[in-house]
């Protein structure tokens, strides 16, 4: 097998801590979209992430100049299918093989892969057949590459769930259940993990008369909520619960999750969304996931989070959609959160 030098270093510091017995720390990174007619060169963003240091970086389909510019980088890399390509990487292992040729093959030495995503939110909908069958083939792919370092999902919105409060009751929705239930075995039997957009913004400003804001943005003393034998001072912790509830109705309690996108708009919806109310909830989910504690349901459970998202895109719809970014364009902040030298 081939692998990056930088996969090597992984590989050695993860060996270390299992025997230094260092608790693992949560990955964390930042979705990076490309939906603006202003956005900053990719050698100039890749810079900025390591200025900021921030580890991680999703990217939502294969971008040649992306992909460029993380030559060389630390940075891990989740990489996405496009939603539109899904039937075709499921009905033909020569599209998965192309795929995989065109993609990661030629960045495998110098781009520290981690893992490709098969859709984003594609469950449910008419792609969700096909999500199964194209992982299997991804796999089938890499592995005919050589590459068995790299692992392949898919990633679910909060909509695949039926009932998701109180969290004990959280349900995939009649579709959802069957695409998760096939692609479960291949995730598990790959070490992989599910992914999970998980936005507690939404489920507040949908409901603010019953919930508080403090709740919703996981301030310390906040209204605790009783589920069961179960108690809760954030909805971001309920609402990842909710899923862990969903798949063990499924006969599926050993899959873990990552939050592949999670985040708080500045603008567009006021006085809910401002940088004040960004600021903070993203600094409180960045401090609870880095205490390494888990969830209720799941105590101690690391959990890996990507933040949404790296810039303020402007070709999105109008409104919210447009202001959850950590920076505007012009590579400032929206307001003062990372670290950068």
């Amino acid at each position: 097998m081939e692998s990056p030098p930088c996969k090597a270093i992984f590989l050695v510091a993860t060996t270390l801590r299992v025997l230094l017995q260092i608790p693992f720390i949560s990955a964390i990174g930042i979705n990076y979209g490309l939906n603006g007619d202003n956005l900053p060169a990719p050698p100039a963003v890749v810079g900025l992430y390591e200025r900021c240091h921030i580890p991680s970086v999703r990217l939502f389909e294969p971008r040649p100049e992306v992909l460029q510019a993380l030559r060389g980088k630390p940075l891990q890399v989740i990489l996405g299918t496009r939603n539109e390509d899904i039937q075709s990487l499921a009905t033909t292992l020569d599209a998965a093989n192309s795929w995989v040729a065109a993609n990661i093959v030629p960045y495998r030495s110098d781009v520290n892969f981690t893992y490709i995503t098969v859709g984003n939110e594609a469950i449910p909908g008419a792609m969700s057949q096909y999500i199964a069958q194209a992982i299997a083939n991804m796999y089938t792919a890499l592995a005919d590459a050589a590459i068995t370092y790299i692992k392949v999902s898919t990633v679910v919105p909060g909509s695949s769930l039926s009932i998701s409060y109180p969290p004990s009751a959280g349900a995939f929705t009649h579709e959802a259940a069957a695409v998760i239930s096939s692609i479960a075995p291949i995730l598990l039997n790959h070490g992989a993990s599910l992914m999970l957009n998980v936005y507690p913004y939404f489920a507040y400003a949908s409901d603010t008369n019953s919930m508080s804001l403090d709740y919703a943005l996981l301030r310390p003393g906040a209204p605790l909520v009783g589920d069961q034998n179960l108690v809760y001072d954030n909805i971001f912790d309920a609402m990842v619960d909710a899923f862990y509830a969903a798949l063990e109705k499924i006969s599926e309690p050993g899959l873990t999750v990552v939050i592949s996108e999670s985040g708080w708009p500045t603008a567009g919806n006021e006085p809910i969304t401002s940088p004040e109310n960004a600021r903070t909830y993203n600094r409180n989910l960045l401090n609870h996931v880095q205490e390494g504690r888990g969830t209720p349901r799941r105590p101690g459970q690391p959990l890996d989070v990507y933040f949404f998202a790296m810039f303020n895109e402007d070709l999105k719809q109008a409104g919210i959609e447009q202001h959850w970014g950590f920076f505007y364009p012009n590579m400032q902040p929206v307001y003062p959160f990372w670290q950068c030298s």
